[in-house]
């Protein structure tokens, strides 16, 4: 170990018990309008944002423009004969809070065809990086290549800050548009030997997805399902909070989605769906291969838990029943042949419930419901995509809906460029009393 990394593990090993004290002991105490606990917990509960486009309920859920996601599923027109709204209805909606009639979505429907065709650079870069890139490396990446594209960009120096929501909402159509496409081509580049399906803007994007991934009807249902689902969950969770904070620097739509992609990646965020699904595989294995008894299930949550891990997919920093996210793959799932019967799938459902009555009984957990992630990776699995890293990038699309129309939003009413004030370690020991 250099000198200069011995120093600082020295300083950081001394550093950690002055944090966890102030915490621990001190966690109550004010600083100006919130506490410490609040102040070095990660602003959590701090109303500092303002979106209209999404609030997430503790009780109900996400709500899209005052509507729960059931409503949301009702109220929007749905793709022809099928049984989900199409994506381009929900992008009408996010952005305005109107429902559009038909006329409206077959307009964005259009407007989207018009705004899709990939400059091939970004196909290029794509094949020039490594066969083992991740995923979401490739997904961020190609987003980033597309700022040349940047309306914004362009306009910026002969438009007025009341205007900047027009090329913005240009850059965020276009990046929509786009969006799928690049996501199909770098799985079937990765993990189908490059054999990529050409785009046919004929179809409503979900369809459009689901063909050019290589996968049948009803995955198609899925890809607006899912899409929809994922698209946004207030401001503060990090893929929003991150394109929000990078776009209030004025950094255009491209730059910005990137920084939210990035952000999408960590395991605590998006990636949190495939660690589920590969925990539920490599827990049935242990059960024998086989969906277990009640009785069996809740005794081997109980090992899991008294071994001092968790059970992956329960619990939510907000939300204080089932996430009705979970809801709305589930009933998906319990009316679709097969995979309503696949193994996986009744586990998953066995595991709902049990899970949260071990999870009250055991006491540390203060939301033992499922969340999103619980459920969704055993959809993609059935469908045949069983590439756990992949898994992201569907994420990544959905959550583009909901930031894109946010930083509109933003550019529209004028929001600044955001600058929280930090303090020192010594300072919140001072409002202590400890110094």
């Amino acid at each position: 170990m250099s000198t200069l990394k011995e120093t600082l593990f020295k300083k950081i090993e001394a550093h950690r018990p002055r944090t966890t004290r102030l915490i621990k002991e001190f966690g109550d105490v004010k600083l100006g309008e919130y506490t410490m606990a609040q102040t070095i917990g990660g602003a959590r509960g701090i109303k500092a944002l303002v979106t209209d486009i999404s609030y997430l309920d503790p009780d109900e859920g996400i709500r899209f423009r005052g509507k729960t996601i059931s409503e949301t599923f009702e109220a929007l027109p749905t793709a022809e004969g099928c049984a989900y709204p199409s994506v381009e209805s929900f992008w009408y909606f996010l952005l305005t809070g109107d429902v559009p009639t038909e006329e409206q979505v077959d307009e964005v429907k259009a407007d989207f065809a018009s705004r899709s065709k990939v400059p091939q650079y970004v196909f290029n870069m794509l094949r020039a990086l490594p066969m083992e890139t991740h995923p979401m490396t490739m997904f961020s990446s190609a987003i980033l290549a597309l700022q040349n594209e940047s309306v914004f960009a362009k306009r910026y120096h002969d438009i007025t800050k009341m205007e900047y929501w027009d090329p913005t909402y240009e850059d965020a159509c276009n990046l929509m548009a786009k969006l799928p496409e690049i996501a199909a081509f770098i799985y079937r580049h990765k993990f189908k030997g490059g054999d990529i399906i050409p785009s046919d803007t004929s179809l409503d994007m979900g369809a459009n997805f689901a063909q050019m991934m290589g996968i049948p009807a009803p995955y198609d249902d899925v890809a607006r399902m899912y899409f929809i689902i994922h698209s946004d969950h207030e401001s503060g969770n990090v893929s929003a909070h991150a394109t929000h904070l990078v776009a209030s620097a004025l950094s255009d739509a491209y730059y910005s989605l990137s920084a939210g992609i990035n952000g999408l990646a960590g395991p605590l965020h998006g990636l949190a769906n495939q660690e589920v699904l590969s925990w539920t595989k490599q827990f049935m294995e242990k059960l024998g291969g086989k969906v277990p008894s009640k009785e069996k299930l809740t005794e081997a949550l109980w090992d899991t838990l008294k071994s001092g891990q968790v059970i992956p997919g329960f619990g939510h920093a907000v939300l204080r029943k089932t996430d009705p996210r979970y809801t709305a793959q589930r009933e998906f799932c319990l009316k679709t042949p097969g995979l309503n019967e696949d193994p996986l799938f009744q586990l998953t459902s066995l595991i709902y419930e049990v899970a949260p009555g071990v999870l009250l009984e055991h006491g540390k957990a203060k939301n033992p419901w499922p969340n999103v992630d619980a459920q969704s990776g055993v959809i993609q699995q059935y469908y045949g995509l069983t590439e756990y890293d992949f898994y992201t990038v569907l994420f990544g699309v959905g959550r583009a809906l909901g930031v894109l129309a946010n930083i509109v939003w933003d550019r529209g009413l004028g929001y600044p460029i955001e600058r929280p004030k930090s303090v020192t370690t010594e300072m919140l020991e001072k409002a202590a009393g400890i110094v």
